[in-house]
Formats: C-alpha cells, structure tokens, sequence
C-alpha cells in the first residue's frame, strides 16, 4: 500500500469531500436514476443511461478517495527538515534562463494546485527538486524542455 503524505488542511478537505460525495452525492445519483426510470423504456433512455454513467463516475472517486484516506499519513511543520527540499517544505526556485524566482510548496498528488502554488513532488518539477540543497541546480525536464533551475531558498 502506498502512503500518502497530506497536510492537516489537505486532509481535512479530503474527509469533508469524501463525506458529500457519501451522502449528498450518492443522494443525488439515486434521484436522477429514479427520474430517468420514471421515463419509460430504459432501453432508449439516454437519460437513464447518463444518471447510470454519473453514478458511476461518483463511486469511482469515492473509491479513489477511500484509498487515499486509508494510507494518509498527516505531516505538520514540525516534522520538517529544511536542509533539503522534501514533501511539504516550500522552495524558491531561480529559473536560469529567464531569470524568474517562483516559490512553490511540494505536496502530494490530491493536494496539488498551480494557483496556489502547490505542485506535486511526483510531477516531473517536483521530483527534479527533490533532495536538492540551497544553492544545488536541477535541470529538469518539462514539456517546453530541459530548465534549469537553482535552489534559492528551503523554508516552511
């Protein structure tokens, strides 16, 4: 089983999304299914076939977020090292080439957001930083190509 590492905000929005989708979604599938059956033929009933298809797009992700729930491991500040980049310590990092710094914090898969400057440590970024001390580079492979970046700065 692989552990997933989260935040205590990261798994407290998890739980709340996988306690809605248990209740107010399930709910909600149960009821477009019955109205789409109240339709008629369910052989003809694109209705009935797009409510089947919802619900089962519902208990795929429940199932997903079962799973991570199950192997969640809750990391606080206090449990990082800042000596090098890990899950869950923010770095800022210099772009080489075009002289930008950008900070970003390393999480896991479920809690990554660009707009909030979360990136996951298994995207190709993330792992090229990990590991990396203040001052090290990591060319890192991205879709435009190889970037360089230069390890600014560790913190919480």
């Amino acid at each position: 089983m692989n552990v997933t590492y989260l935040t205590q905000e990261g798994h407290d929005r998890l739980k709340a999304e996988l306690e809605e989708l248990k209740t107010v979604g399930r709910q909600e599938a149960a009821r477009a299914i019955a109205e789409a059956r109240e339709k008629g033929d369910l052989s003809e009933n694109a209705e009935y076939d797009a409510a089947k298809n919802a619900q089962g797009m519902l208990e795929l992700r429940i199932n997903e977020l079962d799973k991570v729930m199950a192997s969640a491991r809750i990391l606080s500040a206090a449990d990082m090292d800042t000596t090098e980049v890990r899950l869950l310590t923010s770095v800022t990092i210099l772009n080489k080439k075009t002289g930008k710094e950008d900070t970003y914090t390393l999480v896991s898969e479920s809690e990554a957001s660009l707009k909030d400057k979360k990136i996951s440590a298994t995207s190709p970024i993330g792992k090229g930083l990990l590991g990396k001390k203040p001052g090290e580079s990591a060319i890192i492979t991205t879709p435009a190509g190889q970037v360089e970046f230069k390890i600014v700065k560790i913190f919480i």
